[in-house]
């Protein structure tokens, strides 16, 4: 079994999260955060004890967990907090011009502050005071903390308590709508009954998007029935709950207006997930970070382009019929018992980003058949549609190694390959060319790729043996990247020395150019926290290019290929 490359930690319920950049590397700056826990109180501590777990561990497994997941939540809108209001009088004139301006402008005006300085102009004036109460407001807890206390990533209990009177207070006092929502500083577990007013007022008040985090303990306290009321939703983001139940709902309750929906660290059954896919029909991004609970995401939805996983753990993919589904990303993933788990591809004929898969963790199935060792390509076992395909691979594995022409030829039509070489702590058998000519001819290699990035490279013979391979049989190739971790060789001019022996191989493309790079990131680094926000970009096109991780490049300008 294939070791992973990234620092992992235990988390409290048997997931692995990523530890994050080492101090220095290009993200590091973001995950120094250091999203805290609220401490335990001795209840707390002694339950976790009954249960076998030390909870001094476990809280740093969960601040882990809490840091991944704020570094992963979409930015928030723009507020200024120094802005002034001014503007520019002529002598002897004290007209107050901003009260002048139509209400429109003043509405755009009061949204960009924060929400403190935006109640404060309701004392201006009666005028003032009714555009406050109509804007469309963006309210962020953090911006509610006492001077000094920065972000709202880290906040003491008193004033995570002071920020909450004040929530309620402004949710109660403002009329709505609620334009954006950004809950994470408060302590969930002393205000349950708060919460599920909370979820009402903003139902009620027409809360289009809202990012709500639980700062644990209990790890399993459960939303509030009233979360099913806000039906003017656009955007979610859910961290560290329980989903409520949906059995015996009302047919009459759904999401009519959600497009982007993000689950992280929440425990949510299979049925309530096939639910809410079923009640959201302009759902177009879903994010999934550290499932729990869920063991089968099923993808039924017309309105579906992206979905994305982060650390699936247990996870089967089921792609059973989604017509405009552009791009299914799985940038980690895991199974604790040690066993396979199974990417099916039924009805997307818009799919055309994939990965990573993995042969060490995935069983892929096409249709209805399941692709193993030897599977030929047929009309029943491709995927044309797919242009982008990144994949995760042990060289020298043999199972590994013979899984790997079965992937390839699933993917006929594909024009750009990442490749990630994962290393292992398991004895490697040698492989040479023949090994892999003795496979076949595969499609997408002879006839389609033009670029194909390869990461990870330590210089080992049997990535050598694979990369003449694919240097002697691709023929549209127009470019070949080798990135090397940070500090994997001494100098330039040994990591030069690895790559010489793919020279004396007959290329079969004489445009083919071959670069060589030394990555930003060391080993254990995680390209996904560098990536992420791209997947759902449906601006950029690859999302599985690293650029920040390419010291001083800029990807499509290296890679020449469009």
């Amino acid at each position: 079994m294939a070791r992973d490359l990234g620092h992992r930690c235990r988390c409290p319920h048997g997931t692995r999260c990523p530890r994050g950049p080492r101090h220095g590397g290009p993200a590091a700056a973001v995950l120094d955060t250091h999203v805290r826990a609220f401490p335990m109180d001795a209840a707390e501590q002694a339950l976790w004890r009954e249960c076998g777990m030390d909870p001094v561990s476990l809280e740093a497994d969960v601040t882990t967990m809490l840091s991944c997941l704020h570094y992963i939540l979409p930015g928030r809108p723009v507020v200024s907090h120094q802005a002034a209001l001014s503007a520019l009088l002529p002598p002897q004139d004290d007209a107050d011009r901003i009260s002048d301006l139509p209400e429109k402008l003043l509405h755009n005006i009061v949204s960009r502050l924060p929400p403190k300085d935006g109640a404060r102009t309701a004392a201006l004036s009666c005028r003032w005071r009714s555009v406050w109460l109509s804007t469309p407001l963006v309210l962020v807890d953090a911006d509610l903390l006492p001077t000094g206390c920065g972000s709202g990533l880290q906040v003491a209990r008193a004033d995570a308590r002071r920020v909450a009177s004040a929530i309620t207070r402004i949710l109660e006092a403002h009329q709505g709508p609620f334009r954006f929502v950004h809950l994470i500083s408060c302590y969930m577990q002393e205000t349950p009954g708060l919460l599920a007013r909370w979820l009402q007022l903003l139902a009620v008040k027409g809360v289009r998007e809202l990012f709500l985090v639980n700062r644990p303990w209990p790890l399993s306290m459960a939303l509030p029935a009233t979360f099913f009321g806000m039906a003017t939703l656009t955007r979610l983001y859910l961290g560290v709950f329980g989903f409520p139940a949906t059995a015996g709902l009302p047919r009459a309750v759904a999401f009519p207006h959600l497009r982007e929906l993000g689950l992280c660290c929440m425990a949510i059954k299979n049925r309530d997930m096939d639910f809410v896919l079923a009640r959201s029909p302009v759902l177009e991004i879903l994010c999934i970070h550290a499932n729990i609970l869920l063991k089968c995401l099923s993808l039924v939805s017309r309105s579906l382009r992206c979905v994305q996983i982060l650390e699936g753990i247990d996870l089967n993919l089921d792609v059973k019929d989604a017509p405009h589904l552009e791009r299914l990303i799985i940038w980690s993933s895991s199974a604790r018992d040690g066993l396979h788990r199974g990417v099916k591809i039924g009805h997307a004929p818009a799919l055309s980003i994939l990965g990573y898969l993995e042969p060490a963790r995935h069983v892929l199935e096409i249709g209805n058949t399941i692709i193993k060792a030897g599977t030929r390509a047929s009309p029943t076992t491709i995927v044309p549609s797919i242009k982008i395909l990144s994949l995760r691979v042990c060289f020298g594995i043999h199972s590994d190694d013979k899984m790997l022409p079965s992937f390839l030829r699933c993917f006929p039509n594909v024009e750009r390959l990442h490749l990630e070489s994962n290393e292992t702590d398991e004895p490697t058998g040698k492989l040479n060319t023949k090994c892999w000519k003795d496979a076949g001819p595969i499609e997408c290699i002879q006839s389609h790729i033009k670029l194909m990035i390869f990461y990870a490279f330590r210089g080992e013979r049997n990535e050598l043996s694979f990369l003449k391979f694919f240097l002697e049989n691709a023929r549209m190739l127009t470019k070949l990247v080798i990135v090397f971790w940070k500090g994997s060789f001494s100098s330039m001019t040994e990591a030069n020395s690895k790559v010489k022996p793919l020279f004396a191989a007959k290329w079969a493309s004489q445009d083919c150019v071959l670069q060589l790079f030394e990555s930003a990131l060391e080993v254990g680094d995680d390209k996904w926290l560098l990536n992420f926000e791209t997947g759902s970009d449906f601006s950029s096109r690859d999302p599985f290019a690293c650029t920040a991780a390419l010291r001083g490049c800029n990807f499509e300008e290296m890679a020449g290929v469009h």
